[in-house]
C-alpha cells in the first residue's frame, strides 16, 4: 500500500466528517451533494481495498453494517424517567410553587424547549468516541441500536474537541425525528415501490431505528436533537444552559428554539409563542418541556418514582376529530375492573386511525351523557390515548340509545360490585376467565417472566382448555398435552416448555411486577426489591413499613398487604417456588451505617484516581450513605482530588470545602 493512499484516506475522512457536520448540524454546506457523494465513493473504494485504513469514526460507517440476529438490552446508568404533564398555566405555576417550597429558594430560572414527538435515545461516548446507543425502553433498560444510530448523519461518531477537552464518559440524551418534508419524500418513494406507507413521522422514525439491518436504517432520513445528559465523568456543568452549549460545541445539534435562564412569566410567554409557530415547524412537537436551569437545584429537588421533580411537560391541546359511536362494549381487566369502551367509526386523529376510545367508567358516561349512536368529539389524550371529550348534542337524531353498566360480568356472568369510594365496578369472581387470562398474560409478559412464545392467543387457548387456573399451572404444563391442542405441533409444544423452563431464573423486581398486584407497576416493584431482600421479608411487611419507603404511596402499600394476606395467593406462590423458580435480588440496598463519617455527606470526585475507578469509588460511597454529585457548591462536604485535578479543586478551595486525596478516601472507606 502506498503512503499516499493512507494520506488520501485520512484527508477524505476528515473532509467528509466536516462537510457532514456543516450540512446536517450547521445547515451551512459548502459543497454540492454530488461532490460529497463522489468523495464518499472514493473513500469507500480505498477502505474496501485496504480495510486497515478504516477507523471507528470513518464516514463510511454511516452506510450500515450486516444485519443483527436480535437486539440486545442494556441498563441506563441513570434512569430515563418520564415527565409529569401540565395542561394549563395553573399547573405550571403550581410546579413553580412546589420548587420554591421544596428548595426554600425563590430565584428559580428555567430552560424551556420544544417537546419533540420522536424517539428518545441515549448515546454513550467514551473518551470522545461513540461506543453505544440505546432506546429509552422502559426508562431503566433499553435496546442497543448502536449500528443503526451510527448511520444518522447528524450524530457525531467522535466528539469535536473543545478547549476544555472531552469527557472521559458522556451519556447524551436526545430525540430522533423525521421532518415533515423528509416524511413526505419517504412515503412517496415507498408508494412508487409498492410498499406500505408510514402513518406519521414518529412511527417512521421508530420503525427505522428498530431495523435489524442497519443498511435499511441508513436509507431513512433520520435526524437528532439532543437535550440532556445521563452520567458524565471528567467534566461538570453548572446549568442546563451551560450543558446545552457544551453539547453544541461537541458537535451535537441543539434545537434552535430552546430558551435558557428564563423566569416563570417568560416560560408562559414562550409556551404561547411556541404554540403559534408549531404549525410552521418542519417537525412534530406536542408541547414544551420546562426544566430548572441550575443543575445543583435539580439534584436538590430529586426524583419521584416515575418522574423528576425539576421538570414538567406543558402539553399542547390534544388533536381532535368527530366520529360516530357505533357501540359500547365492556372489557374486564386482570384486576376485575369493568371498563366501558366506545366502538367508533374509524377516524384519523392526528395521523393515527382510531376505532376505539376508553369511556373510563359509568360515572363518566352519565356525566357526559354518552349514548350509542352519538356523534362524539374524540382526542388522543396527551396525543396518545383515545378518549371521548364530549357529545355533539346538536347532531342527535332521536334514535340514540343510553348505556347502562351490566349487573353481571360479561365474561363469567357473576355479580359485580362497585368499589367503595371509587368509580370502579368490579367482577368479584376470582375464577373469572377474563381476569385469569389477563393476569397470566401480564405474568408471562416481557417485563415479567418473559416466556417467549406464550402470546395472547396461546394463553387464551390454554385458559379455555382448562390447562391454566393460576400462575403456578404454567410450570406444570405437559408437553404431550400441549402438542394435542389445535395449531400446536410437537415442536411448538417443546419450544413453549423450553421457554417456561428458561424463565425460572428471575430478578426479584420482575417477579413482583409479574404478580400483577394492584397499583404496583415496574417502578414500585423496584422500590420493593430494593427495600426487601427476599420474598419472605416482603410477605411479612406491614402497611406502615411499606408506606415508610420513599416514593411508596398509601394506596400501593395497602394493595401489597392485601395481596400477601390472601391465603390463595400465598398458596400459588408456594407452588411457583416448589416448581423450581429461583428469585435473585441484585437491587437490595444493604442497610447503611448512619454512624459512618461519610453517611449523609455530599462528595465530588475530580481528577484521575489511581487505585479506584470513579465508578467504584461512587458505589463505595453511596453504599455508606454518601451522595456523589458532579459539581462543587456550598453544599459540598468533601472534594476527592485525584491526579490532574482542575477547576473543581480551585472552586472547592475558594469555598472552604474539605479536600481529600485518594489515600485519605481509601482510609476512610476502610475505617
Amino acid at each position: 500500500m502506498k503512503p499516499s493512499l493512507e494520506q488520501e484516506a485520512r484527508k477524505l475522512q476528515k473532509e467528509l466528517t466536516d462537510h457532514s457536520h456543516r450540512y446536517h448540524v450547521m445547515d451551512d454546506p459548502i459543497i454540492s451533494d454530488g461532490e460529497y457523494d463522489r468523495l464518499l465513493a472514493r473513500l469507500v473504494e480505498i477502505e474496501t481495498r485496504y480495510p486497515e485504513l478504516s477507523v471507528a469514526d470513518s464516514p463510511t460507517k454511516r452506510v450500515g453494517a450486516p444485519p443483527l440476529a436480535a437486539f440486545e438490552s442494556a441498563a441506563h446508568s441513570i434512569p430515563m424517567l418520564s415527565l409529569d404533564n401540565a395542561f394549563g398555566d395553573e399547573d405550571v405555576k403550581a410546579f413553580h410553587e412546589r420548587n420554591i417550597k421544596n428548595l426554600d429558594f425563590d430565584k428559580i430560572f428555567y430552560t424551556a424547549e420544544p417537546k419533540l414527538d420522536g424517539v428518545a435515545v441515549e448515546l454513550t461516548y467514551e473518551n470522545g468516541m461513540l461506543t453505544r446507543a440505546t432506546t429509552r425502553g422502559d426508562g431503566f433498560m433499553g435496546e442497543v441500536i448502536t449500528e443503526n444510530v451510527r448511520t444518522i448523519p447528524s450524530v457525531p461518531l467522535r466528539l469535536q474537541k473543545t478547549q476544555a477537552g472531552v469527557p472521559e464518559l458522556l451519556e447524551v440524551r436526545g430525540e430522533i425525528i423525521i421532518t415533515h418534508k423528509d416524511f413526505e419524500r419517504l412515503n412517496k418513494t415507498r408508494l412508487e415501490k409498492g410498499e406500505a406507507v408510514f402513518a406519521n413521522p414518529r412511527n417512521a422514525a421508530a420503525g427505522s431505528l428498530r431495523q435489524l439491518d442497519s443498511r435499511i436504517t441508513a436509507t431513512r432520513p433520520l435526524r437528532i436533537f439532543v437535550y440532556g445528559v445521563g452520567q458524565v465523568v471528567g467534566m461538570a456543568f453548572e446549568t442546563q444552559a451551560g450543558m446545552l452549549a457544551a453539547l453544541k460545541n461537541f458537535g451535537f445539534p441543539v434545537n434552535e428554539h430552546i430558551q435558557t435562564h428564563i423566569s416563570l412569566k417568560e416560560v408562559l410567554d414562550f409556551y404561547r409563542r411556541l404554540a403559534e409557530i408549531r404549525s410552521n415547524l418542519d417537525y412534530e412537537i406536542d408541547g414544551m418541556v420546562i426544566k430548572v436551569d441550575r443543575l445543583d437545584l435539580q439534584q436538590a429537588l430529586g426524583e419521584k418514582i416515575k418522574s423528576p421533580r425539576w421538570a414538567i411537560a406543558y402539553k399542547f391541546a390534544a388533536v381532535q376529530a368527530t366520529t360516530l359511536i357505533q357501540d359500547i362494549i365492556v372489557q374486564v381487566g386482570r384486576t376485575g375492573t369493568l371498563t366501558p369502551v366506545a366502538i367508533l367509526e374509524p377516524v384519523n386523529v392526528g395521523g393515527v386511525m382510531v376505532s376505539r376510545a376508553t369511556l373510563h367508567n359509568a360515572d363518566e358516561i352519565r356525566r357526559k351523557d354518552i349514548r350509542v349512536g352519538d356523534t362524539a368529539l374524540v382526542v388522543r389524550a396527551g396525543d396518545v390515548i383515545p378518549k371521548v371529550v364530549k357529545i355533539i348534542e346538536s347532531a342527535r337524531k332521536g334514535n340514540e340509545r343510553p348505556f347502562e353498566m351490566p349487573d353481571t360480568c360479561p365474561v363469567c356472568n357473576s355479580r359485580v360490585r362497585r368499589v367503595e369510594d371509587e368509580a370502579a365496578v368490579k367482577c368479584i369472581n376470582i375464577a373469572c376467565r377474563a381476569q385469569l387470562t389477563e393476569r397470566i398474560k401480564h405474568f408471562v409478559s416481557k417485563k415479567g417472566f418473559d416466556m417467549d412464545g406464550l402470546g395472547k392467543k396461546i394463553v387464551d387457548q390454554l385458559v379455555n382448555e382448562g390447562l391454566l387456573s393460576s400462575f403456578a399451572d404454567l410450570f406444570t404444563l405437559d408437553r404431550q398435552r400441549l402438542s394435542e391442542l389445535d395449531r400446536q405441533a410437537e415442536k411448538s409444544a417443546a419450544n413453549l416448555i423450553a421457554a417456561i423452563e428458561g424463565s425460572k431464573q428471575i430478578s426479584f423486581s420482575r417477579f413482583i411486577f409479574a404478580l400483577g398486584i394492584d397499583h404496583t407497576g415496574e417502578n414500585a416493584a423496584r422500590l420493593l426489591a430494593r427495600q426487601f431482600e427476599t420474598l419472605d421479608a416482603l410477605m411479612g411487611a406491614d402497611k406502615q413499613q411499606l408506606e415508610n419507603i420513599h416514593g411508596m404511596g398509601e394506596t400501593t402499600a395497602a394493595a401489597v398487604v392485601r395481596f400477601f394476606e390472601n391465603q390463595e395467593n400465598r398458596t400459588i406462590l408456594q407452588q411457583i417456588l416448589a416448581a423450581g423458580v429461583m428469585i435473585h435480588n441484585d437491587l437490595f440496598a444493604k442497610k447503611i451505617d448512619a454512624t459512618h463519617p461519610l453517611s449523609g455527606k455530599t462528595l465530588v470526585l475530580t481528577g484521575t484516581l489511581e487505585t479506584l475507578t470513579r465508578n467504584d469509588a461512587k458505589k463505595h460511597l453511596e453504599a455508606l450513605g454518601a451522595k456523589v454529585t458532579s459539581s462543587v457548591s456550598a453544599r459540598t462536604d468533601f472534594l476527592v482530588a485525584g491526579r490532574d485535578a482542575g477547576s473543581k479543586l480551585k472552586k472547592a478551595q475558594d469555598l472552604g470545602v474539605v479536600i481529600l486525596d485518594e489515600a485519605q478516601l481509601i482510609g476512610i472507606l476502610h475505617d
